[in-house]
């Protein structure tokens, strides 16, 4: 199969995001009224936009902007960089560069914070472009297929055989699926095989030295 473009998620593909996202949502919610949810309840939403995950935790959609707020005053300072690169991932994207492929990042988080994320790890220079999601809660562009949508219009590329996307949650796998690409999902993340395959995973990656064979699947 002749692949040209592989997109990649950030939270739970490039980087374990755990502990900067649950501090910084047990915070929101402490400051707010809620029950602060554990850190198992948010390693189990880590990937989808707030609009899906947070009436999971309890607090629901008309209720969550000040939430979202408070999150954002302490995760845009502090917790972004409560962050640790998963082990063997610039080797991995130095590997599918050497394919001769094109990288691009599509993550659900706002695309500022994940350019910030991505100079911090010093990976950004490995993707030609970087799409993420709007801030804004009421914008068109929050969901994995509305991200993938856009990387690909930004990419100036259809969706096709020659694109993948790289992920680690079903959403990732929905929103490859919606956009007309196959989806490699990788286990060392948030989601499990089985969670990956029912979406529709084309295969299961356990390690990043797989990736590179896994992208001709």
């Amino acid at each position: 199969m002749s692949r040209t473009h592989v997109l990649i998620d950030l939270d739970g593909t490039i980087s374990n995001s755990l502990p900067g996202i649950a501090r910084s949502l047990q915070y929101a919610f402490a400051e707010c009224g809620y029950e602060p949810p554990t850190d198992d309840a948010v390693r189990s939403i880590i990937g989808p936009p707030f609009e899906v995950s947070f009436p999971i935790l309890g607090v629901p959609i008309d209720e969550m902007t000040p939430v979202v707020a408070k999150y954002r005053e302490r995760y845009n300072d502090i917790g972004l960089f409560e962050n640790t690169l998963y082990k063997g991932i610039p080797d991995m994207l130095e590997a599918l560069l050497s394919e001769g492929l094109s990288l691009a990042l599509a993550t659900a988080k706002p695309e500022t914070v994940a350019r910030r994320i991505t100079a911090h790890f010093d990976v950004a220079q490995h993707f030609v472009y970087e799409a993420g999601a709007s801030p804004a809660l009421n914008d068109n562009r929050r969901s994995k297929d509305q991200v993938i949508a856009y990387c690909l219009s930004e990419l100036g590329i259809a969706a096709g055989d020659h694109v993948v996307m790289l992920g680690d949650r079903d959403h990732d796998v929905e929103g490859a699926l919606a956009n007309g690409i196959d989806c490699v999902g990788v286990t060392w993340g948030f989601g499990s095989a089985d969670e990956l395959l029912g979406a529709g995973a084309l295969c299961i990656v356990d390690r990043p030295a797989g990736v590179r064979a896994a992208v001709y699947a």
